[in-house]
Protein backbone atom coordinates (compact mmCIF):
# COMPACT_ATOMS: atom_id res chain seq x y z
CA UNK A 1 0.00 0.00 0.00
CA UNK A 2 2.75 2.44 0.95
CA UNK A 3 4.41 1.95 -2.41
CA UNK A 4 1.20 2.80 -4.25
CA UNK A 5 0.31 5.89 -2.24
CA UNK A 6 3.05 8.02 -0.74
CA UNK A 7 0.98 10.65 1.08
CA UNK A 8 1.32 9.75 4.81
CA UNK A 9 -2.13 11.00 5.84
CA UNK A 10 -3.67 9.04 3.01
CA UNK A 11 -1.76 5.85 3.92
CA UNK A 12 -3.10 5.94 7.47
CA UNK A 13 -6.62 6.41 6.20
CA UNK A 14 -6.82 3.84 3.46
CA UNK A 15 -7.50 0.20 4.09
CA UNK A 16 -7.30 -2.27 1.26
CA UNK A 17 -10.86 -3.38 1.89
CA UNK A 18 -12.05 0.21 1.36
CA UNK A 19 -10.59 0.82 -2.08
CA UNK A 20 -10.46 -1.04 -5.35
CA UNK A 21 -7.17 -1.26 -7.26
CA UNK A 22 -8.48 1.42 -9.63
CA UNK A 23 -9.23 3.74 -6.69
CA UNK A 24 -5.75 3.20 -5.22
CA UNK A 25 -4.37 4.27 -8.60
CA UNK A 26 -6.62 7.36 -8.59
CA UNK A 27 -5.40 8.29 -5.11
CA UNK A 28 -1.85 8.03 -6.42
CA UNK A 29 -2.69 10.25 -9.40
CA UNK A 30 -4.25 12.90 -7.15
CA UNK A 31 -1.17 13.04 -4.93
CA UNK A 32 1.21 13.12 -7.89
CA UNK A 33 -0.84 15.95 -9.41
CA UNK A 34 -0.48 18.12 -6.30
CA UNK A 35 -3.89 17.38 -4.78
CA UNK A 36 -2.76 16.02 -1.37
CA UNK A 37 -4.73 18.85 0.33
CA UNK A 38 -7.91 16.86 -0.39
CA UNK A 39 -6.85 14.36 2.32
CA UNK A 40 -5.45 16.78 4.94
CA UNK A 41 -8.48 16.63 7.22
CA UNK A 42 -8.98 12.83 7.01
CA UNK A 43 -8.73 10.85 10.25
CA UNK A 44 -8.19 7.08 10.43
CA UNK A 45 -11.33 5.01 11.05
CA UNK A 46 -13.64 8.05 10.79
CA UNK A 47 -16.34 8.43 8.11
CA UNK A 48 -15.16 5.44 6.06
CA UNK A 49 -18.40 5.43 4.05
CA UNK A 50 -17.87 9.09 3.16
CA UNK A 51 -14.30 8.29 2.05
CA UNK A 52 -15.63 5.53 -0.21
CA UNK A 53 -18.19 7.98 -1.62
CA UNK A 54 -15.33 10.44 -2.25
CA UNK A 55 -13.54 7.89 -4.42
CA UNK A 56 -16.78 6.99 -6.22
CA UNK A 57 -17.04 10.69 -7.15
CA UNK A 58 -13.38 10.82 -8.19
CA UNK A 59 -13.91 7.73 -10.39
CA UNK A 60 -16.85 9.45 -12.11
CA UNK A 61 -14.91 12.69 -12.64
CA UNK A 62 -11.99 10.68 -14.03
CA UNK A 63 -13.96 8.49 -16.43
CA UNK A 64 -16.23 11.24 -17.78
CA UNK A 65 -13.36 13.51 -18.90
CA UNK A 66 -11.28 12.63 -22.00
CA UNK A 67 -7.81 11.74 -20.69
CA UNK A 68 -9.00 11.58 -17.06
CA UNK A 69 -8.37 13.89 -14.10
CA UNK A 70 -4.61 14.11 -14.71
CA UNK A 71 -5.32 15.59 -18.14
CA UNK A 72 -7.94 17.98 -16.68
CA UNK A 73 -5.51 19.31 -14.05
CA UNK A 74 -2.65 19.65 -16.57
CA UNK A 75 -4.85 21.59 -19.04
CA UNK A 76 -6.20 23.74 -16.19
CA UNK A 77 -2.68 24.76 -15.14
CA UNK A 78 -1.76 25.76 -18.69
CA UNK A 79 -4.95 27.78 -19.24
CA UNK A 80 -4.75 29.44 -15.81
CA UNK A 81 -1.14 30.46 -16.50
CA UNK A 82 -2.21 31.95 -19.87
CA UNK A 83 -5.10 33.77 -18.18
CA UNK A 84 -2.84 35.22 -15.47
CA UNK A 85 -0.34 36.37 -18.11
CA UNK A 86 -3.18 37.98 -20.10
CA UNK A 87 -2.29 35.89 -23.16
CA UNK A 88 -4.49 36.55 -26.20
CA UNK A 89 -5.74 33.21 -27.65
CA UNK A 90 -5.83 34.88 -31.08
CA UNK A 91 -2.20 36.06 -31.14
CA UNK A 92 -0.77 35.62 -34.62
CA UNK A 93 -4.20 35.22 -36.26
CA UNK A 94 -5.69 37.63 -38.82
CA UNK A 95 -9.50 37.68 -39.17
CA UNK A 96 -11.33 37.69 -42.49
CA UNK A 97 -14.90 37.04 -43.64
CA UNK A 98 -15.43 33.34 -44.41
CA UNK A 99 -17.46 31.98 -47.33
CA UNK A 100 -21.08 31.06 -46.80
CA UNK A 101 -24.57 31.24 -48.19
CA UNK A 102 -26.95 34.15 -47.48
CA UNK A 103 -30.59 33.23 -48.11
CA UNK A 104 -33.66 35.37 -48.74
CA UNK A 105 -36.87 33.80 -47.49
CA UNK A 106 -39.33 32.73 -50.15
CA UNK A 107 -37.26 33.28 -53.29
CA UNK A 108 -36.55 30.48 -55.80
CA UNK A 109 -33.12 29.73 -54.34
CA UNK A 110 -34.54 29.46 -50.80
CA UNK A 111 -37.32 27.11 -51.93
CA UNK A 112 -34.89 24.97 -53.90
CA UNK A 113 -32.60 24.61 -50.85
CA UNK A 114 -35.67 23.77 -48.71
CA UNK A 115 -36.66 20.95 -51.06
CA UNK A 116 -33.11 19.55 -51.07
CA UNK A 117 -33.06 19.74 -47.26
CA UNK A 118 -36.35 17.87 -46.90
CA UNK A 119 -34.98 15.09 -49.14
CA UNK A 120 -31.81 14.89 -47.00
CA UNK A 121 -33.47 15.02 -43.59
CA UNK A 122 -34.34 11.31 -43.54
CA UNK A 123 -30.54 10.78 -43.41
CA UNK A 124 -30.16 13.09 -40.40
CA UNK A 125 -30.07 12.77 -36.62
CA UNK A 126 -30.98 15.66 -34.31
CA UNK A 127 -29.17 16.55 -31.09
CA UNK A 128 -30.81 18.89 -28.57
CA UNK A 129 -28.53 20.43 -25.97
CA UNK A 130 -30.77 20.83 -22.92
CA UNK A 131 -28.67 20.89 -19.77
CA UNK A 132 -30.06 24.16 -18.39
CA UNK A 133 -32.78 25.17 -15.97
CA UNK A 134 -34.89 28.27 -16.52
CA UNK A 135 -33.67 30.11 -13.39
CA UNK A 136 -32.11 32.93 -15.42
CA UNK A 137 -35.56 33.45 -16.97
CA UNK A 138 -37.34 33.57 -13.63
CA UNK A 139 -38.73 30.07 -14.20
CA UNK A 140 -37.95 27.13 -11.92
CA UNK A 141 -38.57 24.26 -14.34
CA UNK A 142 -36.50 22.97 -17.23
CA UNK A 143 -36.39 25.36 -20.15
CA UNK A 144 -37.73 22.91 -22.76
CA UNK A 145 -40.95 22.56 -20.70
CA UNK A 146 -41.76 26.28 -21.14
CA UNK A 147 -44.57 27.10 -23.58
CA UNK A 148 -43.18 28.28 -26.91
CA UNK A 149 -46.35 30.37 -27.13
CA UNK A 150 -49.40 30.53 -24.86
CA UNK A 151 -52.10 30.59 -27.57
CA UNK A 152 -51.86 26.77 -27.70
CA UNK A 153 -49.55 26.21 -24.69
CA UNK A 154 -47.32 23.86 -26.73
CA UNK A 155 -43.93 23.62 -24.98
CA UNK A 156 -40.58 23.89 -26.75
CA UNK A 157 -39.86 20.14 -26.57
CA UNK A 158 -43.26 19.23 -28.02
CA UNK A 159 -42.76 21.72 -30.87
CA UNK A 160 -39.29 20.34 -31.64
CA UNK A 161 -40.45 16.72 -31.67
CA UNK A 162 -43.57 17.45 -33.74
CA UNK A 163 -41.41 19.33 -36.28
CA UNK A 164 -38.93 16.44 -36.57
CA UNK A 165 -41.89 14.05 -37.11
CA UNK A 166 -43.35 16.38 -39.77
CA UNK A 167 -39.95 16.55 -41.52
CA UNK A 168 -39.75 12.74 -41.31
CA UNK A 169 -43.13 12.43 -43.06
CA UNK A 170 -42.30 15.06 -45.68
CA UNK A 171 -38.95 13.39 -46.42
CA UNK A 172 -40.54 9.96 -46.76
CA UNK A 173 -43.04 11.33 -49.29
CA UNK A 174 -40.10 12.34 -51.50
CA UNK A 175 -38.35 8.98 -51.08
CA UNK A 176 -38.30 6.50 -53.93
CA UNK A 177 -40.17 3.35 -52.90
CA UNK A 178 -40.55 2.20 -49.28
CA UNK A 179 -39.55 4.54 -46.48
CA UNK A 180 -39.20 3.24 -42.94
CA UNK A 181 -37.23 6.25 -41.67
CA UNK A 182 -37.36 7.08 -37.98
CA UNK A 183 -35.22 10.18 -37.42
CA UNK A 184 -33.21 9.80 -34.18
CA UNK A 185 -33.32 12.51 -31.51
CA UNK A 186 -30.64 12.73 -28.82
CA UNK A 187 -31.16 15.02 -25.84
CA UNK A 188 -28.14 15.99 -23.75
CA UNK A 189 -29.25 16.51 -20.16
CA UNK A 190 -27.47 17.32 -16.90
CA UNK A 191 -27.97 16.39 -13.24
CA UNK A 192 -30.27 19.44 -13.08
CA UNK A 193 -32.51 18.49 -15.99
CA UNK A 194 -32.31 14.72 -16.55
CA UNK A 195 -35.17 13.39 -14.39
CA UNK A 196 -37.46 16.30 -15.35
CA UNK A 197 -36.81 15.65 -19.05
CA UNK A 198 -37.59 11.94 -18.67
CA UNK A 199 -40.80 12.83 -16.81
CA UNK A 200 -41.86 15.37 -19.47
CA UNK A 201 -41.34 12.82 -22.25
CA UNK A 202 -42.94 9.86 -20.50
CA UNK A 203 -45.99 11.75 -19.21
CA UNK A 204 -46.68 12.99 -22.76
CA UNK A 205 -46.06 9.70 -24.63
CA UNK A 206 -42.87 11.22 -26.12
CA UNK A 207 -45.08 13.75 -27.95
CA UNK A 208 -45.80 11.21 -30.69
CA UNK A 209 -42.28 9.87 -31.22
CA UNK A 210 -41.53 6.20 -30.67
CA UNK A 211 -39.68 5.91 -27.35
CA UNK A 212 -36.74 4.11 -29.03
CA UNK A 213 -36.25 7.12 -31.35
CA UNK A 214 -35.22 9.26 -28.36
CA UNK A 215 -31.95 8.79 -26.46
CA UNK A 216 -30.90 10.83 -23.43
CA UNK A 217 -27.20 11.36 -22.70
CA UNK A 218 -26.39 12.93 -19.34
CA UNK A 219 -23.33 15.14 -19.02
CA UNK A 220 -21.32 15.04 -15.81
CA UNK A 221 -19.96 18.12 -14.08
CA UNK A 222 -16.24 18.87 -13.76
CA UNK A 223 -14.06 19.62 -10.74
CA UNK A 224 -13.77 23.21 -9.53
CA UNK A 225 -10.38 24.89 -9.21
CA UNK A 226 -9.33 26.96 -6.20
CA UNK A 227 -6.21 28.72 -7.44
CA UNK A 228 -3.68 29.19 -10.25
CA UNK A 229 -2.03 25.86 -9.33
CA UNK A 230 -5.32 24.12 -10.21
CA UNK A 231 -5.84 22.77 -6.69
CA UNK A 232 -9.20 21.01 -6.78
CA UNK A 233 -11.78 22.76 -4.59
CA UNK A 234 -13.29 20.93 -1.62
CA UNK A 235 -17.09 21.20 -1.54
CA UNK A 236 -17.91 23.78 1.16
CA UNK A 237 -20.88 21.61 2.24
CA UNK A 238 -18.97 18.31 2.56
CA UNK A 239 -15.23 17.90 3.16
CA UNK A 240 -15.34 14.45 1.50
CA UNK A 241 -16.51 15.83 -1.85
CA UNK A 242 -14.87 17.84 -4.62
CA UNK A 243 -16.90 20.88 -5.61
CA UNK A 244 -18.22 20.58 -9.18
CA UNK A 245 -19.82 22.84 -11.78
CA UNK A 246 -21.11 22.33 -15.35
CA UNK A 247 -18.48 22.00 -18.07
CA UNK A 248 -20.57 23.57 -20.86
CA UNK A 249 -22.43 22.26 -23.89
CA UNK A 250 -19.19 21.30 -25.68
CA UNK A 251 -19.50 17.99 -23.77
CA UNK A 252 -22.07 16.88 -26.33
CA UNK A 253 -19.30 15.79 -28.72
CA UNK A 254 -17.48 13.47 -26.28
CA UNK A 255 -20.81 12.05 -25.06
CA UNK A 256 -21.89 11.22 -28.61
CA UNK A 257 -18.50 9.67 -29.33
CA UNK A 258 -18.43 7.48 -26.21
CA UNK A 259 -22.10 6.44 -26.61
CA UNK A 260 -21.38 4.56 -29.85
CA UNK A 261 -24.39 6.23 -31.50
CA UNK A 262 -22.35 7.90 -34.25
CA UNK A 263 -21.11 4.61 -35.75
CA UNK A 264 -24.60 3.14 -35.32
CA UNK A 265 -25.99 6.04 -37.37
CA UNK A 266 -23.29 5.72 -40.00
CA UNK A 267 -24.00 1.99 -40.37
CA UNK A 268 -27.71 2.83 -40.77
CA UNK A 269 -26.87 5.10 -43.71
CA UNK A 270 -27.24 8.46 -41.98
CA UNK A 271 -25.22 11.41 -43.30
CA UNK A 272 -25.92 14.45 -41.09
CA UNK A 273 -26.01 15.47 -37.42
CA UNK A 274 -27.94 18.64 -36.55
CA UNK A 275 -27.27 20.33 -33.19
CA UNK A 276 -29.66 22.84 -31.67
CA UNK A 277 -30.26 24.61 -28.36
CA UNK A 278 -33.18 24.57 -26.01
CA UNK A 279 -35.23 27.78 -26.36
CA UNK A 280 -35.26 29.26 -29.85
CA UNK A 281 -38.85 28.88 -31.00
CA UNK A 282 -38.06 29.72 -34.64
CA UNK A 283 -35.00 27.56 -35.25
CA UNK A 284 -36.79 24.86 -37.27
CA UNK A 285 -37.87 27.46 -39.85
CA UNK A 286 -34.21 27.51 -40.86
CA UNK A 287 -33.47 23.77 -40.81
CA UNK A 288 -34.71 22.53 -44.22
CA UNK A 289 -32.99 25.24 -46.30
CA UNK A 290 -29.78 25.12 -44.21
CA UNK A 291 -29.55 21.35 -44.57
CA UNK A 292 -30.09 21.87 -48.32
CA UNK A 293 -27.11 24.27 -48.31
CA UNK A 294 -24.96 21.67 -46.49
CA UNK A 295 -25.81 19.04 -49.10
CA UNK A 296 -25.42 21.33 -52.13
CA UNK A 297 -22.15 22.93 -50.93
CA UNK A 298 -20.84 19.68 -49.36
CA UNK A 299 -20.06 21.45 -46.08
CA UNK A 300 -18.48 19.33 -43.35
CA UNK A 301 -19.58 22.03 -40.89
CA UNK A 302 -22.41 24.50 -41.50
CA UNK A 303 -23.05 27.13 -38.81
CA UNK A 304 -26.50 28.72 -38.88
CA UNK A 305 -26.28 32.46 -38.59
CA UNK A 306 -28.23 35.71 -38.74
CA UNK A 307 -27.06 39.16 -39.84
CA UNK A 308 -25.54 40.98 -36.85
CA UNK A 309 -25.02 44.66 -36.22
CA UNK A 310 -21.40 45.63 -35.56
CA UNK A 311 -20.54 45.21 -31.84
CA UNK A 312 -23.92 43.48 -31.18
CA UNK A 313 -23.63 41.05 -28.22
CA UNK A 314 -23.58 37.89 -30.33
CA UNK A 315 -20.50 36.01 -31.56
CA UNK A 316 -19.35 36.53 -35.16
CA UNK A 317 -18.44 33.68 -37.53
CA UNK A 318 -14.89 34.45 -38.62
CA UNK A 319 -12.07 32.93 -40.66
CA UNK A 320 -8.82 33.14 -38.68
CA UNK A 321 -5.54 32.71 -40.55
CA UNK A 322 -2.31 32.31 -38.59
CA UNK A 323 1.09 33.62 -39.64
CA UNK A 324 2.25 29.96 -39.75
CA UNK A 325 -0.39 29.08 -42.36
CA UNK A 326 -3.02 27.49 -40.09
CA UNK A 327 -6.59 28.62 -40.66
CA UNK A 328 -10.02 27.90 -39.18
CA UNK A 329 -13.58 29.16 -39.38
CA UNK A 330 -15.01 29.61 -35.89
CA UNK A 331 -17.24 31.68 -33.66
CA UNK A 332 -15.36 34.65 -32.14
CA UNK A 333 -17.15 36.24 -29.18
CA UNK A 334 -18.26 39.82 -29.86
CA UNK A 335 -16.03 41.28 -27.11
CA UNK A 336 -12.98 39.62 -28.73
CA UNK A 337 -13.82 40.35 -32.39
CA UNK A 338 -13.59 44.16 -32.26
CA UNK A 339 -10.16 44.33 -30.52
CA UNK A 340 -8.87 41.53 -32.78
CA UNK A 341 -9.82 43.51 -35.91
CA UNK A 342 -8.25 46.71 -34.52
CA UNK A 343 -5.02 44.85 -33.73
CA UNK A 344 -4.71 43.36 -37.24
CA UNK A 345 -4.96 46.33 -39.57
CA UNK A 346 -8.64 47.29 -39.32
CA UNK A 347 -8.43 50.61 -37.40
CA UNK A 348 -12.23 50.98 -37.11
CA UNK A 349 -12.72 47.47 -35.73
CA UNK A 350 -16.08 45.76 -36.17
CA UNK A 351 -18.18 48.14 -38.33
CA UNK A 352 -21.29 47.77 -40.47
CA UNK A 353 -20.74 47.44 -44.23
CA UNK A 354 -22.97 48.70 -47.06
CA UNK A 355 -25.70 46.17 -46.12
CA UNK A 356 -26.15 47.93 -42.76
CA UNK A 357 -24.76 44.87 -40.95
CA UNK A 358 -21.32 43.65 -39.89
CA UNK A 359 -19.70 41.46 -42.58
CA UNK A 360 -19.19 38.84 -39.84
CA UNK A 361 -22.52 36.99 -39.48
CA UNK A 362 -23.98 36.32 -36.01
CA UNK A 363 -23.63 32.77 -34.69
CA UNK A 364 -26.91 31.32 -33.32
CA UNK A 365 -25.40 28.05 -32.05
CA UNK A 366 -27.01 25.65 -34.46
CA UNK A 367 -24.60 23.37 -36.29
CA UNK A 368 -25.03 20.91 -39.13
CA UNK A 369 -22.15 18.41 -39.33
CA UNK A 370 -21.53 15.80 -41.99
CA UNK A 371 -21.38 12.49 -40.12
CA UNK A 372 -18.40 10.82 -41.91
CA UNK A 373 -15.85 13.62 -41.36
CA UNK A 374 -17.30 14.17 -37.85
CA UNK A 375 -16.56 10.56 -36.86
CA UNK A 376 -13.09 10.84 -38.42
CA UNK A 377 -12.31 13.93 -36.34
CA UNK A 378 -13.71 12.54 -33.08
CA UNK A 379 -11.69 9.35 -33.56
CA UNK A 380 -8.61 11.59 -33.28
CA UNK A 381 -9.84 13.80 -30.41
CA UNK A 382 -12.22 11.52 -28.49
CA UNK A 383 -14.67 14.41 -28.67
CA UNK A 384 -12.53 16.70 -26.53
CA UNK A 385 -13.20 20.36 -27.37
CA UNK A 386 -10.66 23.14 -26.83
CA UNK A 387 -11.43 24.59 -23.42
CA UNK A 388 -11.17 27.99 -21.80
CA UNK A 389 -11.13 29.24 -18.22
CA UNK A 390 -12.72 32.42 -16.95
CA UNK A 391 -11.57 33.04 -13.36
CA UNK A 392 -12.93 36.03 -11.46
CA UNK A 393 -9.80 37.44 -9.78
CA UNK A 394 -9.90 39.18 -6.39
CA UNK A 395 -7.53 41.93 -7.56
CA UNK A 396 -5.07 43.00 -10.25
CA UNK A 397 -2.34 40.67 -8.93
CA UNK A 398 -4.40 37.76 -10.34
CA UNK A 399 -3.13 35.48 -7.57
CA UNK A 400 -6.46 34.50 -6.00
CA UNK A 401 -10.04 34.01 -7.13
CA UNK A 402 -13.27 35.52 -5.74
CA UNK A 403 -14.78 32.03 -6.01
CA UNK A 404 -13.73 28.71 -7.50
CA UNK A 405 -13.59 28.42 -11.28
CA UNK A 406 -13.54 25.47 -13.74
CA UNK A 407 -12.67 24.61 -17.31
CA UNK A 408 -15.48 25.17 -19.82
CA UNK A 409 -16.09 24.20 -23.42
CA UNK A 410 -18.61 25.21 -26.09
CA UNK A 411 -20.30 23.08 -28.73
CA UNK A 412 -19.54 25.62 -31.48
CA UNK A 413 -15.77 25.43 -30.87
CA UNK A 414 -15.67 22.00 -32.55
CA UNK A 415 -14.09 23.41 -35.80
CA UNK A 416 -11.01 24.66 -33.89
CA UNK A 417 -9.19 21.33 -34.31
CA UNK A 418 -10.21 20.65 -37.94
CA UNK A 419 -7.59 20.37 -40.70
CA UNK A 420 -7.40 23.21 -43.30
CA UNK A 421 -8.97 20.88 -45.88
CA UNK A 422 -12.25 20.77 -43.89
CA UNK A 423 -15.12 22.51 -45.67
CA UNK A 424 -16.51 24.88 -43.04
CA UNK A 425 -19.21 27.36 -44.05
CA UNK A 426 -22.29 29.15 -42.79
CA UNK A 427 -25.88 29.83 -43.79
CA UNK A 428 -27.33 33.25 -43.01
CA UNK A 429 -31.10 33.53 -42.48
CA UNK A 430 -33.16 36.63 -41.80
CA UNK A 431 -33.51 37.06 -38.01
CA UNK A 432 -37.34 37.40 -38.12
CA UNK A 433 -37.50 33.89 -39.61
CA UNK A 434 -34.98 31.95 -37.55
CA UNK A 435 -33.97 33.63 -34.29
CA UNK A 436 -36.09 34.21 -31.18
CA UNK A 437 -34.03 33.00 -28.19
CA UNK A 438 -35.58 33.05 -24.73
CA UNK A 439 -32.84 33.66 -22.18
CA UNK A 440 -33.41 36.90 -20.21
CA UNK A 441 -35.68 37.46 -17.20
CA UNK A 442 -38.15 40.39 -17.23
CA UNK A 443 -35.94 42.72 -15.16
CA UNK A 444 -32.87 42.22 -17.37
CA UNK A 445 -34.96 42.46 -20.57
CA UNK A 446 -36.51 45.77 -19.44
CA UNK A 447 -32.98 47.25 -19.15
CA UNK A 448 -32.06 46.41 -22.77
CA UNK A 449 -31.46 49.63 -24.78
CA UNK A 450 -34.37 50.56 -27.04
CA UNK A 451 -34.09 48.96 -30.46
CA UNK A 452 -31.97 46.02 -29.26
CA UNK A 453 -33.52 42.52 -29.00
CA UNK A 454 -35.00 41.61 -25.58
CA UNK A 455 -34.41 37.82 -25.84
CA UNK A 456 -37.12 37.28 -23.20
CA UNK A 457 -40.17 35.00 -22.90
CA UNK A 458 -42.26 38.04 -23.94
CA UNK A 459 -40.32 38.72 -27.14
CA UNK A 460 -39.83 35.00 -27.85
CA UNK A 461 -43.59 34.44 -28.05
CA UNK A 462 -44.35 37.61 -30.00
CA UNK A 463 -41.64 36.80 -32.54
CA UNK A 464 -43.32 33.45 -33.25
CA UNK A 465 -46.52 35.34 -34.20
CA UNK A 466 -44.53 37.85 -36.27
CA UNK A 467 -42.72 35.11 -38.21
CA UNK A 468 -45.95 33.21 -38.93
CA UNK A 469 -47.73 36.44 -39.96
CA UNK A 470 -44.88 37.38 -42.33
CA UNK A 471 -44.78 33.87 -43.82
CA UNK A 472 -48.54 34.08 -44.55
CA UNK A 473 -48.05 37.59 -46.01
CA UNK A 474 -45.37 36.23 -48.32
CA UNK A 475 -47.85 33.53 -49.39
CA UNK A 476 -50.40 36.19 -50.38
CA UNK A 477 -52.55 36.61 -47.25
CA UNK A 478 -53.35 40.19 -46.23
CA UNK A 479 -52.11 40.26 -42.63
CA UNK A 480 -52.66 43.49 -40.72
CA UNK A 481 -49.73 45.50 -39.37
CA UNK A 482 -48.81 45.06 -35.69
CA UNK A 483 -49.50 47.47 -32.85
CA UNK A 484 -47.00 48.44 -30.14
CA UNK A 485 -47.75 47.32 -26.57
CA UNK A 486 -45.72 47.24 -23.37
CA UNK A 487 -45.44 44.03 -21.30
CA UNK A 488 -43.03 43.66 -18.36
CA UNK A 489 -41.45 47.00 -19.32
CA UNK A 490 -40.69 45.85 -22.88
CA UNK A 491 -42.19 47.64 -25.86
CA UNK A 492 -43.18 44.89 -28.28
CA UNK A 493 -44.81 44.56 -31.71
CA UNK A 494 -48.05 42.60 -31.33
CA UNK A 495 -49.00 40.80 -34.54
CA UNK A 496 -52.09 38.63 -35.07
CA UNK A 497 -51.64 35.48 -32.99
CA UNK A 498 -51.10 33.01 -35.83
CA UNK A 499 -49.83 29.52 -35.05
CA UNK A 500 -49.91 26.14 -36.76
CA UNK A 501 -48.83 22.57 -36.09
CA UNK A 502 -45.66 21.59 -37.99
CA UNK A 503 -47.58 18.80 -39.76
CA UNK A 504 -49.64 21.52 -41.54
CA UNK A 505 -46.50 22.96 -43.14
CA UNK A 506 -42.74 22.60 -42.54
CA UNK A 507 -41.65 24.42 -45.72
CA UNK A 508 -42.73 27.61 -47.47
CA UNK A 509 -43.87 25.59 -50.49
CA UNK A 510 -46.36 23.73 -48.25
CA UNK A 511 -47.69 27.02 -46.87
CA UNK A 512 -48.15 28.39 -50.40
CA UNK A 513 -49.99 25.22 -51.45
CA UNK A 514 -52.44 25.56 -48.53
CA UNK A 515 -53.44 29.23 -48.74
CA UNK A 516 -55.07 30.87 -51.72
CA UNK A 517 -57.57 33.38 -53.01
CA UNK A 518 -57.93 36.66 -51.21
CA UNK A 519 -57.63 36.07 -47.44
CA UNK A 520 -57.22 38.67 -44.69
CA UNK A 521 -56.45 38.57 -40.95
CA UNK A 522 -57.00 41.59 -38.67
CA UNK A 523 -54.45 42.63 -36.03
CA UNK A 524 -56.62 41.53 -33.09
CA UNK A 525 -57.20 38.06 -34.58
CA UNK A 526 -56.05 34.61 -33.50
CA UNK A 527 -55.67 31.75 -36.00
CA UNK A 528 -54.80 28.24 -34.77
CA UNK A 529 -54.31 25.46 -37.36
CA UNK A 530 -54.12 21.97 -35.87
CA UNK A 531 -54.74 19.57 -38.77
CA UNK A 532 -52.74 18.35 -41.75
CA UNK A 533 -55.03 18.91 -44.76
CA UNK A 534 -56.45 22.37 -44.05
CA UNK A 535 -56.78 24.79 -46.96
CA UNK A 536 -57.36 28.49 -46.29
CA UNK A 537 -59.05 30.26 -49.17
CA UNK A 538 -60.87 33.62 -49.30
CA UNK A 539 -61.01 33.79 -45.49
CA UNK A 540 -61.77 37.11 -43.81
CA UNK A 541 -60.85 36.70 -40.12
CA UNK A 542 -61.58 39.25 -37.40
CA UNK A 543 -61.60 37.36 -34.11
CA UNK A 544 -60.47 33.88 -33.03
CA UNK A 545 -60.61 30.79 -35.26
CA UNK A 546 -59.36 27.35 -34.20
CA UNK A 547 -59.30 24.63 -36.87
CA UNK A 548 -58.77 21.23 -35.27
CA UNK A 549 -59.49 18.31 -37.60
CA UNK A 550 -58.19 14.75 -37.86
CA UNK A 551 -55.17 14.19 -40.11
CA UNK A 552 -57.13 12.09 -42.61
CA UNK A 553 -59.82 14.75 -43.07
CA UNK A 554 -59.57 17.55 -45.61
CA UNK A 555 -61.16 20.89 -44.81
CA UNK A 556 -61.47 24.16 -46.72
CA UNK A 557 -61.72 27.30 -44.59
CA UNK A 558 -63.38 30.26 -46.32
CA UNK A 559 -65.83 33.08 -45.80
CA UNK A 560 -66.07 35.64 -43.03
CA UNK A 561 -65.39 34.87 -39.35
CA UNK A 562 -66.06 37.60 -36.81
CA UNK A 563 -66.30 37.30 -33.02
CA UNK A 564 -65.02 38.93 -29.80
CA UNK A 565 -61.86 36.83 -30.05
CA UNK A 566 -59.03 36.29 -27.58
CA UNK A 567 -57.43 39.29 -25.95
CA UNK A 568 -54.09 39.90 -24.24
CA UNK A 569 -54.30 41.05 -20.61
CA UNK A 570 -51.32 42.51 -18.75
CA UNK A 571 -49.86 40.53 -15.86
CA UNK A 572 -47.38 41.86 -13.29
CA UNK A 573 -44.32 39.59 -13.18
CA UNK A 574 -44.15 40.16 -9.41
CA UNK A 575 -47.71 38.82 -8.89
CA UNK A 576 -47.06 35.37 -7.40
CA UNK A 577 -50.73 34.34 -7.77
CA UNK A 578 -50.07 34.00 -11.53
CA UNK A 579 -48.19 30.92 -12.85
CA UNK A 580 -44.48 31.54 -13.50
CA UNK A 581 -44.67 30.77 -17.22
CA UNK A 582 -47.22 33.61 -17.65
CA UNK A 583 -45.58 36.05 -15.21
CA UNK A 584 -42.31 36.01 -17.14
CA UNK A 585 -44.25 37.08 -20.29
CA UNK A 586 -46.20 39.90 -18.68
CA UNK A 587 -49.51 38.86 -20.28
CA UNK A 588 -52.14 36.17 -20.29
CA UNK A 589 -54.66 35.33 -23.01
CA UNK A 590 -58.32 35.80 -22.13
CA UNK A 591 -60.27 33.50 -24.47
CA UNK A 592 -63.56 35.40 -24.71
CA UNK A 593 -65.09 34.03 -27.89
CA UNK A 594 -63.94 31.85 -30.80
CA UNK A 595 -65.14 29.71 -33.66
CA UNK A 596 -63.86 26.12 -33.43
CA UNK A 597 -63.97 24.16 -36.66
CA UNK A 598 -63.53 20.48 -35.87
CA UNK A 599 -65.40 18.81 -38.74
CA UNK A 600 -64.87 19.08 -42.49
Amino acid sequence: MASAVTEPNLQRNLHLHLLSAEQVELAKVLVEMGQAHLFEHWEPGVDDDEKKAFFDQVSRLNSSYPGGLASYIKTARELLADSKAGKNPFDGFTPSVPTGETLTFGDDSFMSFEETGVKEVRKAAFVLVAGGLGERLGYNGIKVALPRETTTGVCFLQHYIETILALQDASCKLAEGECQTKIPLVIMTSDDTHSHTVELLESNSFFGMEPNQVKLLKQEKVACLDDNDARLAVDPRNKYRIQTKPHGHGDVHSLLYSSGLLTEWRDAGLRWVLFFQDTNGLLFNAIPASLGVSAARQYHVNSLAVPRKAKEAIGGITRLTHADGRSMVINVEYNQLDPLLRATGFPDGDVNCETGYSPFPGNINQLILELGPYIEELTKTGGAIQEFVNPKYKDASKTSFKSSTRLECMMQDYPKTLPPSARVGFTVMEPWLAYAPVKNNPEDAAKVPKGNPYHSATSGEMLVYRANSLILRKAGVQVADPVQQVFNGQEIEVWPRVTWKPKWAVTFKEVKNKVGGSSSISQRSTLVIKGRNIFVKDLCLDGALVIDVADDKEVKVEGSVQNKGWILENVDYKDTSVPEELRIRGFRINKIEQLVKSEP
